[in-house]
Formats: structure tokens, sequence, C-alpha cells
């Protein structure tokens, strides 16, 4: 998976959103920006956060087609008139939680900071 950018702010004024380990070379003042400064350490826990929001939904949809596919295929296909109300849940409760978790996670993520070459 790949990671979220970092987000380099040079003392020009430029911004640019880099990958990890990159280096980045400011077009407009020519200093060289290297995200290597970053600790390893930090950034695979917040890779872990990420991977974990985005397994949890994953999981939950999962576990609703695993208990809905079972109902209707082997006890009663009435149960398909449900279906509406577990995707109306899904998108007015769930998914409301959820993104404000991960967004959450992502306004508390560390702030590093870098130093020119």
């Amino acid at each position: 998976m790949k990671g979220p950018p970092i987000t380099i702010r040079c003392e020009c004024g430029e911004t640019k959103d880099v990958a990890y380990g990159q280096r980045w070379l400011c077009d407009v003042c020519h200093r060289s920006w290297n995200t290597n400064q970053i600790p390893a350490e930090e950034y695979e826990g917040l890779l872990r956060r990420v991977r974990r929001h985005k397994l949890e939904a994953l999981a939950a949809a999962a576990l609703s087609a695993a208990v809905f596919v079972p109902l209707i295929v082997v006890v009663n296909s009435g149960f398909i008139a449900l279906i509406p109300a577990v995707m109306a849940l899904w998108l007015f409760v769930f998914l409301p939680l959820w993104r404000r978790r991960y967004r959450r996670t992502a306004r508390n993520a560390p702030r590093w900071e870098l130093h020119p070459e």
C-alpha cells in the first residue's frame, strides 16, 4: 500500500506533495528537501493507523455480506427487502462515523520539521 503523501512547504513559499523516501528540488529557490529525515517508525505508525481504518470499513462490509447472503439464499428471499435499509444505515450512520475517525487520524498525524540539504 502506498503511503499518504508528505506536504513540503519550502521557505520560498512553494508547496509540493512528495512520497516518503523521496527528495524534492524546489523549482523556485533550488533547495533540496529529503523526506528520509522523517523517522521511519513514526511514518510506519501513521501508515498502520490509515490501514486499520480502511480494513474496518472492508470488514464491516464483509460482515454485512456474510450475514445477508446466507439469509437470502438459505432462509428466505424476502430478506432482500432489508438491503435498502442496511445500505441506508451504512450511508447515514456508519460512514459518517468512520469518516470522522479517519479525518481525526489525519488531523492528529505527526508534523515533522524538515530542513533543506
